[in-house]
């Protein structure tokens, strides 16, 4: 059983994520209207916090539990300082 169960998941809403900032990249190349592409980052930017969701998720479920379980602080400092640069 693969660690991060969200994995594929993950990396296929990134591809998607990545797709769709191009397609951005291309309506500000061809001077698409300003709301036009304010919508678009917003809709990217959602897709994005998404994912962030589901990374953190699978990491709290094993990385963290594991970590707990051996008493091992320094994966918990690190997590605080991703989620503090996440958030």
């Amino acid at each position: 059983m693969e660690k991060h169960e969200h994995r594929k998941s993950v990396i296929n809403r990134m591809s998607r994520a990545i797709g769709h900032m191009q397609a951005i990249k291309t309506m500000l190349e061809n001077d698409r209207d300003c709301s036009d592409v304010l919508i678009q980052l917003s809709a990217v930017r959602s897709e994005i916090n998404g994912i962030g969701k589901s990374v953190l998720k699978d990491h709290l479920s094993h990385c963290i539990a594991d970590a707990v379980k051996s008493g091992d602080d320094e994966v918990l400092e690190k997590l605080n300082a991703a989620v503090d640069k996440l958030l």
